[in-house]
């Protein structure tokens, strides 16, 4: 019997899956290979090795991960983010192609790579090997639609501060300067960052399969003009994929983070308070938020008079009020981290204060939660275009003149999410594309098709 298991084994089409190492990007890559490998092909995740050492994996039988040297372990000095990309793309390609020759030389070949879209040069290396290559988008079709106008020359970002003028692009709805992404907070890394985005199309005619974590009707109008030039399939939303599996729905879906997330206290606390009364405030794995943010942001939560859960960094907490914490023990719970998809799925939630991010903003839609959209810097801006304007799932806070958002600003937007007819038409969006997102990974659906669709003809080639 054995034996008729590892024949069967063999005869899985194997993908090597490479995601970009930070978990942003790992995440959905993961949730992705993960259903994948429910499907019957059999999965490897390359992961750096440096990752591999400072993460925490959820375990998963279903998937094999490998580690691979990004050389940063030879790094003795600080490193500029342009020496750190092309670091990553020289020493990493040369250790993927060794780790496939190596794979090779063992009777164990390969059908496919499926890399993060912002490392192109990965399909050199499955090309030159024979074996097929698959572009992963990790962020939305309507911001990498912007990317791409960017690669051609069309869009400079960031424009003259005195062109109010509105932007209109090919199938996206017309945008402010404030509505593009922004690259202002990473200094003189800028050019490196928005090149490395733009590249993404560098070589995507060539690319054998394309795929993009968001579902059909969310950007329909984008996806139908992407369609018309490339092969794209969408797939997404991946985290909503395991939560349809049965067998998979025990659901960490997010299967590395950076830090230990407060899983039972999150719970039992959310579970003491009523449906639909807590605030959760989460801005992800990297902003940071200027100490006066912190301190406004703290003081808005004060007067919202909301149950509030909020996930502050270790290295983000010298950065609050004196005592907030215990000023503030009999309304609100502080945590470093959580397993988010739990969080937004519990009764509690009223309301997402969020970077929104990608991930984070998938996540809310797939829960029905509302948001209230904070953006920090690259896509996130125009994600909050798109929460606010387009799909009507909350609202973006303003800023003052020094870039701060205010405390009775905050206070406002929670209120206007959660209460009177504001608050109920963004609560009937919200639920509204909760279904909507949901059939598309259902039997049937737009992303379970193109899936099943990917998966029989890989199996049949």
């Amino acid at each position: 019997m054995a034996k008729v298991e590892e024949e069967t084994a063999k005869q899985k089409p194997r993908i090597l899956v490479v995601p970009y190492p930070a978990p942003g990007h790992l995440n959905p890559a993961l949730a992705f290979a993960k259903y994948l490998a429910s499907k019957g092909l059999s999965i490897t995740v390359i992961i750096t090795t440096n990752l591999s050492k400072s993460a925490k994996f959820s375990s998963c039988s279903s998937i094999t991960i490998e580690n691979i040297s990004d050389g940063s372990e030879e790094v003795k000095e600080p490193e500029s983010i342009e020496g750190y990309f092309k670091r990553l793309k020289t020493v990493l390609s040369q250790n993927l192609a060794n780790f496939i020759d190596e794979q090779k030389s063992r009777g164990s070949c390969a059908k496919l790579i499926m890399y993060d879209s912002i490392m192109p040069w990965v399909l050199d290396v499955a090309h030159v090997r024979g074996l097929l290559g698959a572009s992963f988008f990790t962020q939305a079709c309507g911001v990498c639609a912007i990317y791409y106008h960017m690669k051609q020359g069309s869009l400079r970002i960031p424009r003259d501060e005195e062109d109010s003028r509105l932007l209109s692009l090919p199938s996206l709805p017309t945008l402010e300067t404030r509505d593009l992404p922004c690259f202002t907070g990473i200094g003189g890394a800028s050019q490196t960052v928005q090149t490395l985005l733009a590249d993404q199309f560098s070589n995507l005619d060539q690319v054998d399969w394309i795929f993009f974590n968001t579902f059909d009707n969310l950007e329909y109008e984008v996806v139908d003009w992407m369609a018309k030039l490339w092969p794209i399939k969408t797939v997404g939303p991946t985290f909503a994929l395991l939560q349809k599996d049965e067998k998979l729905s025990d659901n960490k879906s997010h299967m590395i983070s950076l830090f230990e997330p407060n899983t039972t206290t999150c719970k039992e606390w959310l579970d003491s308070k009523e449906t639909a009364s807590v605030v959760y405030v989460s801005f992800g794995s990297i902003a940071s938020l200027r100490k006066e943010q912190m301190e406004e942001l703290a003081n808005g939560l004060i007067m919202s008079n909301r149950h509030f859960l909020w996930v502050v960094r270790a290295s983000e907490m010298e950065k609050l009020p004196p005592n907030f914490t215990s000023l503030t023990s009999e309304k609100g719970l502080i945590v470093e981290w959580c397993h988010q998809m739990e969080v937004l799925a519990h009764r509690a939630l009223a309301c997402f204060m969020t970077h929104c991010g990608w991930n984070s903003t998938l996540e809310a839609l797939i829960n029905g939660v509302p948001l209230i959209a904070m953006a920090w810097q690259i896509d996130q801006t125009t994600n909050s275009k798109f929460i606010e304007d387009v799909w009507g799932v909350g609202v973006r806070v303003k800023s003052g003149e020094n870039g701060i958002v205010g405390r009775e600003e905050i206070a406002t937007c929670i209120e206007e999410v959660t209460q009177g007819d504001k608050g109920v038409e963004i609560k009937t969006n919200a639920c509204k594309w909760k279904e909507l997102a949901n059939e598309a990974v259902e039997k049937g659906g737009t992303s379970a098709n193109n899936i099943e669709d990917f998966v029989s003809k890989l199996m049949s080639s």
